[in-house]
């Protein structure tokens, strides 16, 4: 019998009708879009828009309040251990241990995502971080870029389908933007990407499709092409506008 989904791709990431609430505020007021295999979708907004609440959500971190939400084809309120197994976080809290060593933190994450080939992994992405001489050393010790550093090699250390970027360079030095921008490229064609920023120029380089939320809407979305100038110009128009499209 043939395969009913032959011919053509489901989305990788789903979301329609997404609502959060926390208290009396609604955070998230029917947020609604899709992203393809392989698609990056940089999303922008003022602070408070409900940017990170997304991720969150699409992380399993929170649970939707109403709505669907299905990441690699499974449902995060329903199914959510395969789209743990399916996703890498990079966000503001970097979820290491700091009184663990670099080396102490992959592994367990390894041993947690059942990584089979963990020492060699391990070793590359030390390797491909420039974290390799500082592998023994507990991570409390780093500074804050170093940190961010160690907390991307966790992102992809269990080669994720789906990788959600929370301001993944912020706080990091010219060097590691460098090492960042570079390990993004290499994974670009295995990977799904979500990426929260507020750097227009950065967000608009590496995206497939754009999309401005604010006041917990989605206010505009659109296929990536656009330069820079003309994107702020319409992040101005809908964040001041609060419109939705």
């Amino acid at each position: 019998m043939a395969d009913p989904d032959q011919g053509h791709s489901r989305p990788e990431i789903e979301v329609e009708g997404l609502r959060k609430t926390f208290g009396r505020r609604e955070v998230l007021r029917g947020v609604s879009f899709q992203l393809e295999r392989g698609g990056f979708l940089a999303v922008f907004g003022p602070n408070g828009a409900g940017k990170t609440t997304i991720l969150r959500v699409l992380a399993t971190l929170l649970s939707p309040g109403s709505g669907s939400v299905r990441v690699a084809g499974h449902d995060v309120r329903e199914d959510p251990m395969p789209v743990r197994r399916a996703v890498g976080l990079i966000s503001h809290s970097p979820l290491l241990y700091p009184d663990l060593t670099a080396y102490e933190n992959l592994r367990f994450y390894a041993d947690m995502y059942g990584v089979e080939d963990r020492e060699a992994r391990i070793d590359e992405l030390l390797d491909r971080l420039e974290l390799s001489h500082r592998r023994y050393d507990v991570v409390r010790a780093f500074s804050r870029g170093m940190r961010q550093r160690l907390a991307i090699a966790r992102a992809v250390l269990h080669r994720p389908k789906v990788l959600l970027l929370d301001e993944p360079h912020e706080g990091l030095d010219p060097r590691a933007v460098d090492i960042l921008d570079g390990l993004l490229a290499e994974i670009r064609a295995d990977h799904t990407f979500v990426m929260v920023t507020h750097h227009i120029g950065k967000g608009l380089e590496l995206a497939s499709r754009v999309m401005i939320v604010d006041a917990g809407r989605v206010a505009y979305e659109h296929a990536a092409g656009v330069d820079a100038a003309a994107f702020s110009a319409v992040y101005r128009e809908h964040v001041q506008e609060g419109s939705a499209l």
